[in-house]
C-alpha cells in the first residue's frame, strides 16, 4: 500500500493532539515502555538476523553484538536512571530576587522525527527513539530505503509496542524524507552524511527546528613508535572489518610512525587472516564478513582504490573484489598520498590508507587540515605524546590504545562536531537531546522581591537595593 502525504500528516496531527499526554507519564510510565520495546526486541530477534542477511549478508554474531546488543543494553541503562534524569533540579537564586526559589524541569520538546541510516538500520533507528521515548516525545521514525528488510522488522516492532499518535514507522525512498521534513517537528534526529545533514538543517530552519546530526568525516588513526603494535593491528583490523568498514567511527586513515609502519600494515593483515581466513577464498566466503550494501556503494569504493592505484599507492594486502557479490576484500593502501580521494572523502568501507609520519607534529598538521572528524583514535605508551595530540586536535570523541570502545560507555557522550555533526546521543545525553531545560522560579507570599523594583524609584530602599545589584557587577 501506497503511503501519501495526507497520510503523514494525518499521523502527525495525531502525535500533535497526542504529545501533553505522553509529556504527562511518569517514570515509571516510561520505564514500562522502555520493557514493551525490549520484549519486543527480543521477540523478533530471528527476523532482525534474518533481515540484516537479506539487506547485506550481515552475520548472526555481529548482529547480536551491534544491533541488538547494543540496544537492550541502552535501554535497561536508560531505565536504571531515568527516575534520575526526570528530576527537577533545585538551583540558586540570586540575592536580588530574595524570597523566590528557582528550579529547572526537563520538559518533552514534543513531537520529534528519527531519519536513521542504512548501515546499522536496528540499532541506528532504536538508540533515538529510546531517548525520545524515556524524555516524553512522541517520534515518527523514517528508516533507510537502503535496507528494506531490517526497516520491514523495525516496522513490526514498533508496532507491536505503540500506537501510531506515540511512535510509528513510515517508510519510503528520499521523497518521503523530504515531505516529512516539511512538517513543524519540535525535533529532528538524523544519522547520515554531511552532505544530506546540510538538507536536513536548512529544512529545519524553515519551521525553526532544533536537530541533532550524527555525521561521520575521517576518522584518524595516530601510531606512534612507542605503541604495542599487536594491540593497535588487533583493534583497527577489528573494527575497519566490522560491517565492511561501514561503520561511521570505522578508523579511514591510519597515520603511523615511520619505524613501526612495515611492522603494523603486517600485523593487520595477520589479523584479517585470522578474523576472516587465511586465503583469499575463506575470507570471501565467512559469514562473519558482510557486503557493501548496494551497487552505488560498491562502484564508489572501487572508484576510490583505482584512482589510488592510478597514482601510485601500493596495495599491501587485499583489494580482491566481486561485484556481483557487492564484495570487497579488507584492504591496506601503502603509499598514499593527499591528492588520492581516498584522502579527502570519508571512505566507509574496508579499505585502509596507511601512511607514515616523522613525528606527532606531522600526524597533527595532517589532522587539523581536514574537517572535525567524528572519532580519533591513539596508540601510544607516550602519556606526553597523548595529550599533546589531545590538545593540538578536535574531534567528536577520542579513544586511547582502542577503537570504538567509547561508542559501548553509556556514560559517554557520543557526537561530532562541525563537520561531523552536532548534537550528543546515549544515555542522559540522548535524553536531554529531546528535552528541553525548563526554568522556573517561584515566588513565595511573604515578600515578592520584585515589588522593591517598583515606581516610583524614590524610596530608600530601591534606593539601597539598586546600589547592591550595581555592586555586583
Amino acid at each position: 500500500m501506497t503511503t501519501t502525504l495526507t497520510d503523514y500528516h494525518a499521523v502527525f496531527v495525531q502525535q500533535q493532539q497526542h504529545q501533553y499526554a505522553v509529556a504527562r507519564t511518569t517514570a515509571r510510565e516510561r520505564i514500562k515502555k522502555l520493557d514493551r520495546l525490549h520484549a519486543a526486541v527480543l521477540r523478533h530477534t530471528d527476523a532482525i538476523r534474518a533481515a540484516l542477511w537479506k539487506d547485506f549478508r550481515k552475520g548472526v554474531t555481529e548482529t547480536d553484538i551491534t544491533e541488538i546488543g547494543i540496544v537492550n543494553t541502552e535501554i535497561r541503562h536508560t531505565q536504571r536512571h531515568l527516575h534520575s534524569w526526570m528530576q527537577p533540579k533545585r538551583v540558586g537564586t540570586p540575592i536580588a530576587l530574595f524570597g523566590s526559589v528557582s528550579e529547572i524541569r526537563q520538559e518533552p520538546k514534543g513531537v520529534s522525527l528519527v531519519i536513521s541510516p542504512w548501515n546499522y538500520p536496528v540499532q541506528l533507528a532504536l538508540m533515538p527513539v529510546i531517548s525520545a521515548i524515556a524524555a516524553g516525545n512522541c517520534v515518527i521514525i523514517k528508516p533507510s530505503e537502503f535496507t528494506p528488510h531490517s526497516s520491514g522488522v523495525l516496522k513490526m516492532i514498533v508496532e507491536d509496542c505503540f500506537l501510531p499518535e506515540e511512535v510509528t514507522v513510515i517508510e519510503g525512498d528520499a521523497t518521503v524524507a523530504q515531505e516529512l521534513l516539511q512538517l513543524p517537528f519540535d525535533h529532528i534526529f538524523f544519522t547520515g552524511s554531511p552532505a544530506v545533514g546540510r538538507i536536513i538543517m536548512r529544512e529545519a530552519a524553515k519551521n525553526l527546528t532544533s536537530v541533532t546530526l550524527e555525521l561521520g568525516g575521517k576518522s584518524p588513526v595516530i601510531v606512534d613508535e612507542t605503541a604495542d603494535l599487536d594491540n593497535a593491528a588487533n583493534k583497527i583490523a577489528w573494527i575497519k572489518s566490522m560491517n565492511a568498514g561501514q561503520i561511521c567511527i570505522a578508523p579511514d586513515y591510519v597515520l603511523v610512525h615511520e619505524n613501526v609502519h612495515d611492522a603494523l600494515v603486517q600485523k593487520i593483515g595477520e589479523k584479517w587472516q585470522k578474523f576472516h581466513g587465511k586465503t583469499p577464498e575463506m575470507r570471501k566466503t565467512t559469514n562473519d564478513f558482510c557486503r557493501i550494501v548496494n551497487d552505488r556503494h560498491f562502484d564508489r569504493m572501487l572508484n576510490l582504490l583505482e584512482d589510488s592505484i592510478g597514482k601510485g599507492a601500493t596495495v599491501a594486502f587485499g583489494a580482491r573484489h566481486d561485484r556481483a557479490e557487492r564484495y570487497i576484500e579488507p584492504t591496506i593502501l601503502t603509499g598514499v598520498t593527499a591528492d588520492m580521494h581516498i584522502m579527502e572523502e570519508e571512505i566507509f568501507g574496508p579499505v585502509l590508507p596507511v601512511v607514515k609520519i616523522k613525528n606527532v607534529e606531522e600526524a597533527i598538521t595532517i589532522v587539523n587540515k581536514k574537517s572535525k572528524a567524528l572519532a580519533m583514535y591513539l596508540f601510544s605508551k607516550n602519556n606526553k605524546n597523548i595529550e599533546y595530540l589531545l590538545n593540538e586536535t578536535r574531534n567528536g570523541n577520542v579513544t586511547i590504545n582502542d577503537c570504538g570502545a567509547h561508542f559501548f560507555n553509556n556514560n559517554l557522550p557520543f557526537g561530532g562536531v562541525g563537520e561531523s555533526g552536532m548534537g550528543k546521543c546515549h544515555g542522559e545525553f540522548g535524553f536531554k537531546e529531546f528535552t528541553h531545560p525548563r526554568g522556573i522560579l517561584r515566588q513565595t507570599r511573604f515578600m515578592p522581591s520584585t515589588d522593591f523594583f517598583l515606581p516610583p524609584y524614590g524610596g530608600k530602599l530601591a534606593g539601597w537595593m539598586l546600589e547592591g545589584v550595581k555592586r555586583m557587577f
